[in-house]
């Protein structure tokens, strides 16, 4: 019997390597999904329980289609509260991505609630990451370092504290959400509103320089191709749903002559 997933982080090894990694966000409940990306060489994918109808039982399914790949699973949890953090934790993804965190001090709690003691406050459960009790030892000596706690900059509170955030202990990783970020900055409605991609790119600078890798979604080829020139490390190809209107967007443009209004990923 192999040891939990999370303690076989492939994520952090690629981080460590200094490799630039694509994925693909998650929002519709086939596991199928999970098992294309894996075949396609995707490096992981964030199942999204903080929009839509996604549920704990939906990041199980498309963990146990990950299962024996080199896929990542994280999770975006719908609060960076104590109960959506362990329970992912216990499910046993690779990691947890916190939507709209706001500066150090919020930071600095949900990792407390990702780690177990004496470092933060995890409580242990018999649970998937533990193989239901067989290998609670092997798990609990590793899942402090392997468990990556992704805080998404997305508001302008953020922004204000961000070298306060990049301070905090044991942050690895960031994401960026240009819209939410272009939203609290008063450009409802727009992927990168004015200033916000000079904003974005100062944070990641800021980020390299203690060697905290940067992650944020493309919204075209050809823009992750300049994210990853500009030094982003993980990558978002888009989310399923996204992918599926672009392909219906590009074939009923052509056979129908149809046109819409989709800029979202």
């Amino acid at each position: 019997m192999n040891v939990s997933d999370l303690s076989q982080n492939p994520l952090r090894k690629k981080f460590a390597r200094g490799d630039t990694t694509y994925g693909l966000w998650v929002t519709l409940e086939s596991p199928t999904i999970t098992e294309i990306a894996a075949a396609m060489g995707a490096d992981w994918i964030c199942v999204d329980l903080e929009h839509g109808a996604l549920d704990y039982s939906d990041v199980l399914n498309h963990l146990r289609a990950a299962k024996g790949t080199d896929l990542a699973v994280l999770a975006r949890v719908p609060a960076s509260r104590v109960d959506t953090i362990k329970k992912c934790l216990d499910i046993g993804v690779h990691g947890v991505v916190l939507p709209l965190i706001n500066n150090a001090e919020e930071l600095h709690e949900a990792f407390s609630h990702a780690r177990y003691p004496t470092v933060g406050k995890r409580g242990l459960g018999g649970e998937r990451a533990v193989q239901w009790g067989l290998r609670v030892q092997e798990y609990i000596q590793r899942a402090n370092e392997d468990a990556l706690v992704i805080p998404v900059i997305e508001t302008k509170a953020a922004s204000e504290d961000i070298e306060r955030i990049l301070d905090v202990p044991g942050l690895e990783t960031i994401f960026f959400g240009p819209a939410d970020l272009s939203s609290s900055m008063g450009y409802l409605g727009e992927w990168e509103g004015p200033g916000v991609a000079e904003d974005i790119l100062r944070i990641q600078q800021s980020a390299a320089t203690r060697g905290i890798v940067s992650g944020v979604i493309g919204m075209n080829p050809e823009d992750m191709k300049n994210r990853r020139e500009q030094g982003f490390k993980m990558i978002g190809l888009g989310s399923d749903g996204g992918m599926i209107v672009k392909q219906f967007k590009q074939l009923f443009g052509t056979l129908k002559g149809e046109t819409y209004d989709h800029n979202w990923f």
